[in-house]
């Protein structure tokens, strides 16, 4: 709206100018206007399937933490090992957590010892997208990183936005809630320069995590509480941006600190109220991405980060001689990306990114191997979007070395992995399109696979993974009564090759190559706006996944064929926003089907169904320069009894309430 009316203008000035004889001393050049506006990104048009939550329908649904927003998306397994400060990862697929990469802000968070990042390490108070992509991504642009993921999150934090003559933005927010939530949180951001700004984050979270579950023993049903659950937690951000004017580009740079220390309070089993297991984790990094369009035809990418990951892990037990157990573990890694894409003509594109990558680990075991690690990635792409076509393959190259200091270390390995992607609308004007896409991907084997203890393997061979995927887009206007909709329905296959799997050996667990998974299954979203009268908006979701995720290792093993662990062949959410002048509510839905701990689908190893429901409530007042959000949340709203890890009670009802001052 802005913009035409922006148009209108220029162009009735142009027009006037012509029609008028002015003396050529009154005759002034006005400076250059950028007319800037935010516009809605169609994950219709995208070749690969694409999966968009914005700070609008964050605010909208009332979600208050990043692994409910996640588990909105189809396609996903959220792995919680319960209450507020438990481990959360992302699989995506049913490809495991190694396969999917977390970027923030553009720069992908890597974990060399484990392979995979915990999600419950980030807030939503100051993010402003989430996206999820799986496959090859329409972006060609992009670290080589996730060129080298089945699928990527991308967390995009809120930059600060100044209107008229403000110079200073502050918010304050307090949340609290059951189980002893306390969680303040501030931010502060400044305008440095025309084109420059800071900003500031801080948010401390503490809970005692003591809430209540049943524990069914056979025929015996008691009330139990859950014991070393407590988390305190600290994250601490800063940020610079600036704009060196056109042609000269962009830059953005980001320090990060996250501390934290909680519970672990270990699987529920018969009796058993034993927990004394504590863990501390100290993450840290520095990064820095500069992005600069020359002129039509180039832009270049760079992209410099450090990264500082400490983890202490402590056992008080009898079982150890000395009384105790202690593992600590540091990582650091120095990371680098240079990119630059070519754009010949309107339709054509190509890009070429080159990722290396330092990380070393070290820790406090006896004759540990002490590796280091040296990455290369390099992804060369091409793109041609039209009208009605949009195509994209890219190549990757990947060769990674490992140095240790005590014992044997694998071989080097190299590898391509081909990606192809494209999206077709076939019937001219009609917005109904057509997707397909390939891409093989390469997962080396993480230090905790090849060096940990006795378990690690230095033989391992990668992982080795194909994924297809062809699916129907279509969004557009619906009559007058449905201002907009978006569907899309997907299908899709994976094949992996060399699983790594862990596996008992005569007297202990060794990693081995013993897995080969299949994964058939289908994605189904679904979006829609209605505006029932004009104070009232009516905005529906809701997506379903079903996945066939079977083991097809060995003809003669007991799990052949068998549902892989802890994938539910149905899992679906849906969620109803009704936004009125006085309150908004949302009411959000999550139903998960039966799953199995183990690869053999017995009785014994199953993990029941579950459904969980919440509701939010939130209105924000406008007080002259400020505004005032007031939410109330009731969390597993029929107080369901489940777990998402077996052995491991989620919480039943609960609630939160938050208060945020912006100025």
């Amino acid at each position: 709206m802005n913009v035409c009316l922006a148009g209108a203008c220029l162009a009735s000035l142009a027009v006037a100018t012509a029609q008028v004889s002015l003396p050529a001393d009154t005759v002034k050049q006005l400076p250059d206007v950028d007319v800037v506006a935010p516009a809605r990104t169609s994950v219709t048009r995208h070749a690969a399937p694409l999966q968009i939550l914005d700070n609008a329908g964050i605010n909208r649904l009332g979600i208050q933490e990043l692994s409910e927003a996640v588990r909105r998306f189809s396609g996903v397994t959220v792995k919680d090992y319960g209450g507020i400060g438990g481990l959360k990862t992302v699989s995506v697929r049913s490809l495991g957590a190694h396969h999917t990469a977390v970027s923030y802000d553009g720069v992908s968070i890597s974990d060399a010892q484990s392979g995979q990042v915990d999600i419950g390490r980030f807030t939503l108070d100051n993010v402003d997208v989430i996206s999820l992509s799986m496959g090859q991504s329409d972006e060609i642009l992009q670290t080589a990183r996730i060129y080298a993921a089945a699928g990527a999150l991308d967390i995009k934090t809120q930059k600060p936005r100044f209107s008229g003559d403000r110079v200073r933005l502050l918010s304050a927010k307090i949340k609290s809630g059951s189980f002893g939530l306390v969680n303040p949180v501030v931010s502060y951001g400044r305008k440095l320069h025309e084109r420059w700004s800071a900003s500031a984050y801080a948010d401390y979270m503490r809970a005692d995590g003591q809430y209540p579950y049943t524990l069914v023993n056979g025929t015996i049903r008691t009330r139990e509480n859950r014991i070393n659950s407590d988390i305190g937690t600290l994250r601490l951000e800063g940020n610079v941006y600036g704009d060196f004017g056109r042609g000269a580009g962009i830059l953005e740079t980001k320090l990060y600190t996250f501390h934290s220390e909680r519970g672990l309070p270990g699987s529920v089993n018969f009796y058993n109220r034993t927990a004394t297991e504590r863990l501390w984790n100290d993450n840290s990094f520095a990064q820095t991405r500069y992005k600069n369009q020359w002129n039509d035809r180039f832009t270049v990418q760079a992209v410099a980060k450090y990264a500082y990951a400490y983890s202490r892990y402590k056992d008080v037990n009898d079982k150890y001689s000395a009384g105790y157990q202690e593992d600590r573990n540091t990582q650091h890694e120095y990371y680098g990306s240079a990119g630059i894409m070519y754009t010949p003509s309107r339709r054509l594109s190509a890009s070429l990114v080159t990722d290396y990558a330092h990380t070393t680990l070290r820790n406090n075991f006896f004759n540990a191997a002490q590796p280091r690690r040296n990455t290369s990635l390099t992804a060369l792409a091409v793109q041609y979007t039209g009208s009605r076509l949009t195509a994209t393959g890219s190549v990757l190259g990947t060769r990674i070395s490992d140095e240790v200091e005590s014992g044997d270390r694998p071989a080097d390995r190299k590898h391509l992995s081909p990606a192809i992607a494209f999206s077709l609308r076939p019937f001219g004007d009609n917005a109904l399109r057509i997707r397909a896409s390939y891409k093989d991907i390469f997962r080396v084997p993480t230090f905790t696979d090849l060096y940990y203890l006795r378990m690690g393997n230095t033989g391992l061979k990668p992982e080795k993974t194909k994924q297809y995927n062809a699916g129907l887009t279509w969004s557009g206007t619906v009559g007058s009564m449905i201002r907009y909709l978006s569907l899309s329905v997907d299908g899709y296959c994976n094949r992996v090759e060399d699983k790594i799997v862990a596996l008992p050996t005569l007297y202990i667990w060794r990693m081995m190559n013993m897995g080969e998974v299949e994964i058939k299954g289908a994605d189904v979203n679904l979006s829609a706006e209605i505006p029932v009268c004009r104070v009232v908006n009516v905005t529906a979701s809701g997506s379903y996944t079903w996945q066939h995720a079977i083991d097809v290792t060995n003809p003669d093993a007991k799990n052949y064929r068998h549902q892989i662990p802890y994938t539910p062949r149905h899992t679906g959410n849906g969620s109803v926003t009704v936004e009125m002048p006085w309150i908004n509510v949302s009411w959000l839905l999550t139903a998960v089907g039966e799953r199995y701990a183990l690869p053999q689908n017995t009785k014994a190893n199953r993990v029941g169904a579950y459904t969980e429901q919440s509701v939010s409530f939130n209105r924000t007042f406008r007080l002259r320069r400020a505004s005032l959000r007031l939410q109330g949340e009731v969390l597993n709203l029929a107080d369901t009894q489940y777990d998402v890890i077996q052995y491991y009670p989620m919480p039943g009802r609960s609630w939160r309430l938050s208060i945020t001052l912006s100025i």
